[in-house]
């Protein structure tokens, strides 16, 4: 329980700085300040890995627990490349990051699928 807690606040943390890096509210913040929300967005988000690769499950339910949870992210995240693929490429400007990212996306999975196919 300990740990759900912590885990939940550095996903919380981690959604609001990624939130002020987009600027929702239009106003214009110093390069220092930039700078440093990235800086804590990339701790946030090594602390927030470190959490998942300590997940462990303990009896079949929170094995499906879990895997659930990584195969519902996964859709999630791909489908929103996808999407953002698809409009930016009414305008013709596809950024390359969001193609490599769903490349690396799904040949992780697929990869992952053998391994574990083989060794599991």
């Amino acid at each position: 329980m300990k740990n759900n807690i912590k885990e939940s606040i550095v996903t919380l943390a981690l959604i609001l700085i990624a939130v002020l890096l987009l600027n929702p509210f239009g106003f214009w913040m110093p390069d220092m300040v930039v700078i440093c929300m990235l800086a804590t967005a990339l701790a946030l988000f090594g602390l927030l890995a470190t959490f998942v690769m300590r997940e462990t499950s303990l009896d079949e339910r929170e094995y499906q627990h879990k895997s659930l949870a990584g195969r519902n992210a996964f859709l999630v995240g791909s489908g929103i490349l996808v999407l953002g693929i698809i409009i930016q490429g009414y305008t013709h400007t596809v950024d390359p990051w969001l193609v490599f990212t769903l490349i690396g996306m799904v040949v992780t999975k697929f990869i992952t699928r053998i391994w574990s196919d083989k060794n599991l």
